[in-house]
Parts: C-alpha cells; sequence; structure tokens
C-alpha cells in the first residue's frame, strides 16, 4: 500500500486495485507544484471527497472529467454533481460501505461543516464526513476536518484503525494537541500521519506538538509527492 501526500489534505491511495485521489485540491493549493498535476492524478481510479469545501473538492470535477472515473462521497453532494455536473458518482452515507476496487471504503461522521461558495453565501453541501479503509490488512482512518467528537470511541472500538490521518492545523479542525489527545484516548494507531497544517500562515506549520502526545507512535510527516509504503 502506497500514500502520496498532495498537499494540505489532499492524498493519492494505492491500495488493492484503486488509486484513491482523498480531496484533490490541486491549483492554487500553495504546498502542491502546478507541473506535477499529471503526475499526482495518473492512474487514479477513484475520487473520495470528505466534505464540500474548496480546499477539499478543489479539482474533483475537472479530474472526474478528464479520467473519467467516478467520485464517491455524501450523497447529497455526489447526487447533485451527478445532476448538475455530469460526472459519474457514488453517493452513500454515514455507516453505509462501498467497494472501490478492492478497498472496503465506510463512512463515518464528522465535526465541521460543508458548504460551497455562493453568490450570495455560502451553499449546502451535505455532511462533512470522515472514512475508515480497509485494505491490504490495514484500516485506515481518515479523519476529514474535525475537532474531537465522542463518537470517535465506538469509531476507534469497532473499526481498529492502525493508521491515523488526522487533521492537525488548528483553527478549522483540530490542532495538534488535540489531535494527539483523540488520537491516545480514542484509537490504537501504529502509524497517524497529519494534514491540513503548513498550508497557511495561521493552520500549524510542524507535528512536533502532536508526536510529543504520541509517545510510541510513529508520526511521520509527509512530504508533498513523496509516496510511503505503509
Amino acid at each position: 500500500m502506497k500514500l502520496t501526500w498532495l498537499g494540505h489534505s489532499g492524498f493519492r491511495l494505492e491500495i488493492e486495485d484503486a488509486v484513491i485521489l482523498i480531496d484533490p485540491w490541486l491549483s492554487g493549493n500553495p504546498l502542491f507544484p502546478s507541473e506535477s498535476r499529471d503526475e499526482a492524478i495518473r492512474g487514479a481510479t477513484h475520487i473520495l471527497i470528505t466534505h464540500g469545501h474548496g480546499d477539499h473538492t478543489g479539482d474533483t470535477l475537472s479530474i472526474a472529467r478528464e479520467l473519467k472515473i467516478p467520485v464517491a462521497g455524501i450523497f447529497d453532494l455526489i447526487s447533485t454533481w451527478q445532476t448538475h455536473q455530469g460526472i459519474e458518482g457514488i453517493g452513500f452515507n454515514k455507516g453505509g460501505t462501498v467497494d472501490l476496487g478492492g478497498a472496503k471504503v465506510t463512512m463515518v461522521n464528522a465535526c465541521h461543516s460543508s458548504s460551497f461558495e455562493g453568490n450570495e453565501g455560502p451553499i449546502y453541501a451535505g455532511h462533512e464526513s470522515g472514512y475508515m479503509i480497509a485494505g491490504e490488512d490495514h484500516v485506515i482512518y481518515v479523519s476529514g476536518d474535525t475537532d474531537i467528537m465522542a463518537d470517535m470511541a465506538w469509531m476507534g472500538e469497532y473499526h481498529q484503525p492502525d493508521i491515523g490521518i488526522l487533521c492537525a492545523g488548528g483553527h478549522f479542525t483540530m490542532d495538534m494537541k488535540r489531535a494527539a489527545w483523540a488520537a491516545k484516548k480514542y484509537f490504537d494507531f501504529k502509524t497517524v500521519i497529519p494534514c491540513h497544517y503548513k498550508t497557511f500562515p495561521l493552520l500549524e506549520q510542524d507535528a512536533s506538538a502532536l508526536k510529543e502526545g504520541l509517545p510510541g507512535v510513529e508520526v511521520i510527516e509527509l512530504d508533498v509527492l513523496k509516496p510511503v509504503e505503509l
């Protein structure tokens, strides 16, 4: 299994027979080199979206049309895109599981907000979500944008993820200290990978507090476009 950070909350996950682009915001992403777009999306089979904010949906529609691949996510958002944007979609909801190229992806709760920018203010884009992705003898928890939730207790116990991809930049989501507390309290991760940080000055710029709060856990600060084997 191979994971590549695309900057901010974007990832390329190669698992089972799938190449899943998670929240692919490439154009305008300060951490992503624009000349590497083709490299980042090459061979992708699916796109997985956590919520409707532009720093997560980003290049989703253009990639879906270009590669003719489906977008999976919350039913409200996906059905809207299917109707008005003409893309192939896999719409599901909290507690539902879909098979993406052999990887079993279950939607779980998150605590954030989800909207598009409209001419007269935000437009509802379905509920925010996280995912448990099972495949190749691992379960990966993709938190999406969230704060600490009591739901993490049952999510950790029921799904038993060994890898956590956690938003941890603060301001819009939990910060490094809160992410470390949640990971220690509710999960038994072997590996934790922070995201939603470094992108802008108001976000946390390193994961030192996350590492300090999780002794015995491998905390990996990924470099953009440098894949790691998990």
